[in-house]
């Protein structure tokens, strides 16, 4: 009786400590443990590990990488209310600009989107640093002689310096402008949702994206009337699916495909590359989605989201009723409102232990780690069609809140940067499709 009693008690004592070790490992797969400073940026700018001399140098516009003299980071509230009007205006206050039928989005900085490159404009070549935008098309910087322009980082572009430059045509296959209105040179005029605008002559030059990346005869616009909430930046590079952008018209050397990093923080150094990806083999594909109503933007079949290694009760025709957008410029992930409900359950749930602290608006749910070191977040993923992302705790959490919304326009959905950060995105256009790869920058 002693001995069934010792046995049973052997047995219990087993099951025990084989759910813990079991619940143990679990917590290891499915949980971020990490410290807290870890989630703020540093003081002084992390170079890129590994880059090669093709790669371009992808920084935040604030922080100790920028290039910039005024690298003070906006509020949060700032950036989340830009955050919102850049949505609202991508979205539903879309214009054509009078150049072609190619749709005009608000640029990067003005969105809290804060990413620049800089490159090089002429010959001899100019530096320039411009905001990399996968929602436009046209790019664009400041040229003399300036009727009226804002303060830039770099002495604004002389075209009359550079040998390689020259303003496009009335009779011009490549300008769209009426005839009637046109006197010499194609004139363009791109107007954004806040009132920013930017007009000049259509032109092209030599573009200079690094010593072994040059693009001859490369179309812009040369902007002699520019106003808005650009600050420091010259310009912007577009990186849209229409012809004016940096990818239609380089697509003859680099097969129409694009990828870039997004560093964790504004103290690491991310990249932006034209052509194939740095680590093929590393490198999982969903298929690129369209939209005829937004033929520029860049579509993903968003079907499912996981918390803590379990998949929610969500179905794919939730994300699929409106469809998903993939944006370099956007900084907080929209769901739809019931997916974003759930995902928000889910994770207040398996971050009980945190107390919660006052919303600012556009995030509701947000923590207060003061007095912790290190903190435990569970891990969230997203499901596409054929790939599955495991999100970086960068892109979970900002300024200790969770890094999604469920305030939508029109319906739709979009993957902000905040969630891409530290994969290598690849833009595959040619083949239609989005490849991500792991770990690619810090």
């Amino acid at each position: 009786m002693a001995s069934a009693a010792l046995l049973t008690s052997s047995c219990v004592l087993f099951l025990l400590l084989s759910y813990r070790s079991h619940l143990a490992n679990g917590e290891v797969q499915s949980y971020h443990k990490v410290q807290r400073r870890s989630l703020n940026p540093g003081a002084v700018c992390s170079p890129l590990k590994g880059s090669n001399v093709t790669s371009i140098r992808l920084v935040s516009r604030y922080g100790p990488c920028s290039p910039f003299e005024t690298k003070e980071l906006p509020s949060p509230e700032q950036i989340l209310l830009k955050d919102q009007l850049r949505v609202n205006y991508l979205l539903k206050g879309v214009v054509k600009s009078q150049l072609n039928d190619s749709l005009a989005s608000i640029p990067a900085e003005f969105g809290g989107g804060e990413y620049v490159i800089t490159v090089g404009y002429g010959t001899p070549s100019r530096e320039q640093t411009v905001t990399m935008d996968t929602g436009s098309d046209l790019s664009w910087i400041q040229c003399k002689p300036c009727n009226k322009c804002y303060s830039q980082q770099e002495p604004i572009f002389d075209p009359s310096q550079s040998s390689s430059y020259a303003a496009i045509p009335c009779n011009s296959s490549e300008c769209s402008q009426p005839r009637g209105s046109c006197s010499s040179s194609c004139a363009y005029f791109i107007p954004y949702g806040d009132g920013s605008n930017s007009s000049g002559v259509y032109s092209y030059d030599r573009l200079t994206l690094s010593p072994n990346d040059v693009i001859e005869h490369f179309l812009f616009g040369c902007g002699t009337d520019n106003e808005g909430l650009f600050h420091d930046a010259a310009g912007l590079v577009g990186l849209g699916r229409g012809k004016q952008s940096l990818v239609s018209q380089t697509s003859q050397l680099y097969h129409s495909v694009f990828s870039y990093c997004l560093p964790s923080t504004s103290s690491n150094m991310g990249f932006l590359k034209l052509g194939e990806p740095s680590d093929a083999s590393n490198t999982v594909y969903t298929r690129m989605q369209t939209s005829s109503k937004y033929p520029s933007f860049y579509f993903v079949d968003l079907i499912g989201i996981s918390v803590a290694g379990e998949q929610l009760a969500i179905s794919p025709s939730v994300f699929r009723s409106g469809g998903t957008i993939l944006d370099s410029g956007t900084t907080i992930t929209r769901l739809p409102p019931s997916a974003y409900e759930a995902l928000r359950s889910a994770f207040r749930e398996h971050m009980s232990a945190y107390p919660l602290k006052p919303t600012n608006g556009l995030l509701d749910t947000c923590y207060d780690f003061s007095g912790y070191k290190t903190i435990t977040v569970p891990k969230v993923a997203l499901h596409f069609d054929g790939v599955t992302l495991d999100l970086n705790v960068s892109g979970i959490l900002r300024h200790d809140c969770l890094a999604f919304s469920g305030k939508q326009v029109d319906r739709l959905g979009i993957i902000g940067n905040v969630q891409q950060r530290t994969f290598e995105v690849v833009y595959d256009v040619g083949n239609e499709r989005i490849g991500f790869a792991p770990h690619a920058c810090s």
